[in-house]
């Protein structure tokens, strides 16, 4: 085949990758630009510059060092986009701590089994965050917090936990305020915080992401400083993000997206965060766009059509908006049409990754043709590789579909404890198999055309049908469970569960559902269950897709939808 014929393309690059971690980062704008806006959280009413959020890391890393905490230890925060999030994540980087990134959305046995994956010695929580009342949650699971006092807690569930902070001052039996770490630390406790960020190496471990890219439950991605220091600068460098850039933050934290493509971006280039609220809300997003004057806006398509659909959308100017980044999901070209007219982000970019790539790999340019952003997910990024392989593992022609291999410095060091997992995704070339059909073009533009695993991509959310199946599967009336994706207007797709019950068993959708609440994260919970006597008897992949035909030609008739 000829050379230039082979879907294989390699990320050329003007600018070189920066051998930092992500406290040095901090420091330098410290001391660069001490005044400049560093964080806006317009949800609990507060602005630092970077001279005073670098200050507020050092007070934060002192109060866990106080606590016992050292480096290698994993901290996990479980909370919306709030100041004190990227505090924990500065704090924790800074002593050479790894960062876990919880979904607040997880029911107490998704909780459980991420705390132990990792081996979690905290947890910062906040008291309430949606329906979820997390003291209720965590007596349930630690009923040793009510006696534990301000000792160590010894937890039965799970015994590397040893505190749990709140971030809330409301009395919280067993548990640590927040604010009490953030006190003046004394010169000796700073000189050892100074002493362990000048240890810590850009190739240690700073965060774990959970991921069901595996397929199976979801898996501990670590990743590096030099992982996500370098995807920031790259895709802020893509942005053309500088210090006058203003960068609103409503994708959530917990993520890739707001963690490395939203405030890593921000640390990379000296642009200040803005998080209009804990959770998405549309007006808030809006509200924070006009008054904070920003010049970047992040979302996935669901949020950006909801924002566009708010009543009170055209009330709102813009103003300096110019660019962003829509990921997660397949932009509509009506919604990409809607952004660049209405929000006047004429130089909005499309991204595409996973977590396990830090995340981003592909991403268009500002300047890219609009139909380029519509049906491409942009060009390989700096320092990166990728090609398109059949099932034998050989490169695809150019235009030929095959699945998505990516290689670089974006690759995580792998899952947590589990080497095994990891050797399933990352080949011994150093090949990261991402799951996903793509097709590359002759100028290396690539296009996602399905996936080779059946991923529901719900606003934004990763959910594996497998894992949802699983669950269904316990309860005594459901004797098997398929799980497919299907299409919806706000959300790009939720969950459809198709059940087959036991000989005899009755069972209502609306009881399926509710037996769900609470036990698993509310966007896993199916939107539409459909009763099988008994399930089409084809397997694997051909079940799923006559599954998801026959649930999307019946979604309008009620008695066979929940």
């Amino acid at each position: 085949m000829d050379q230039l014929r082979r879907s294989y393309v390699h990320g050329t690059a003007t600018q070189t990758l920066q051998g930092v971690t992500v406290g040095d980062c901090l420091r330098r704008l410290a001391e660069t630009r001490p005044e400049g806006l560093a964080l806006v959280d317009r949800g609990r009413d507060a602005r630092l510059d970077w001279r005073g959020l670098d200050a507020r890391v050092d007070r934060l890393a002192a109060g866990l060092l106080e606590l016992g905490f050292v480096a290698g230890d994993r901290i996990a925060v479980c909370t919306g986009n709030r100041i004190e999030w990227t505090l924990v994540q500065l704090a924790t980087a800074r002593l050479g701590m790894i960062l876990v990134s919880l979904n607040p959305a997880l029911r107490p046995a998704e909780l459980e089994r991420a705390l132990a994956l990792v081996g979690a010695r905290a947890l910062v929580v906040e008291q309430r965050i949606r329906e979820t009342d997390y003291p209720a949650l965590l007596a349930e699971l630690l009923p040793e917090l009510a006696t534990a006092g301000e000792a160590p807690l010894a937890a039965q569930a799970l015994p590397a936990l040893e505190r749990v902070i709140r971030l809330d001052d409301e009395a919280w039996p067993g548990t640590v305020a927040f604010s009490t770490l953030l006190v003046e630390p004394a010169p000796e406790t700073l000189e050892r915080v100074r002493a362990l960020a000048a240890a810590v190496d850009p190739d240690d471990p700073v965060n774990i992401q959970f991921s069901n890219a595996t397929g199976g439950p979801p898996a501990g991605a670590t990743l590096t400083h030099h992982n996500i220091v370098n995807n920031g600068l790259m895709v802020g460098r893509q942005l053309g993000l500088g210090a006058a850039d203003r960068v609103c933050i409503p994708v959530p934290l917990y993520h890739c997206f707001g963690m490395v493509m939203g405030n890593m971006a921000c640390l990379l280039h000296g642009s200040a965060m803005v998080y209009p609220g804990p959770g998405f809300d549309p007006l808030a997003t809006l509200e924070a766009v006009a008054a904070e004057s920003c010049t970047a806006l992040y979302g996935v398509p669901a949020m950006f059509k909801a924002m566009l659909e708010h009543p009170r959308a055209e009330t709102f100017d813009p103003g300096r908006l110019r660019t962003g980044i829509m990921a997660g999901a397949p932009c509509p070209p009506e919604t990409m049409d809607q952004v660049r007219r209405r929000l006047g982000m004429a130089e909005v970019t499309i991204a595409y990754g996973m977590t396990e790539s830090s995340p981003v790999s592909f991403m268009s340019a500002p300047d890219d043709p609009v139909e380029r952003r519509l049906q491409t997910v942009g060009r390989i990024g700096p320092h990166l590789e990728a090609k398109v392989i059949d099932d034998a593992g050989r490169i695809r022609p150019v235009g030929e579909p095959g699945e998505l291999c990516v290689r670089g410095y974006s690759l995580m060091r792998g899952y947590w404890d589990d080497p095994e997992l990891t050797a399933r995704v990352i080949d011994e070339a150093g090949w990261l198999h991402t799951g996903d059909l793509a097709v590359l073009d002759a100028e290396g533009y690539c296009r996602i055309v399905g996936g080779v695993k059946d991923t529901i991509i719900r606003g934004g959310e990763n959910i594996h049908p497998e894992e949802v199946e699983r669950f269904l599967e316990t309860h005594p009336a459901v004797r098997a469970a398929v799980v497919v994706g299907v299409p919806d207007a706000r959300l790009g797709e939720v969950v459809c569960a198709c059940v087959e019950l036991q000989p005899g068993a009755s069972l209502a959708p609306e009881a399926l559902r509710e037996y769900c609440k609470d036990q698993i994260a509310y966007f896993k919970v199916p939107r539409y269950v459909r009763l099988y006597p008994q399930l089409p008897r084809s397997t694997g992949r051909a079940l799923k897709t006559m599954l998801r035909e026959q649930s999307i030609a019946a979604l309008g008739r009620a008695e066979e939808t929940g």
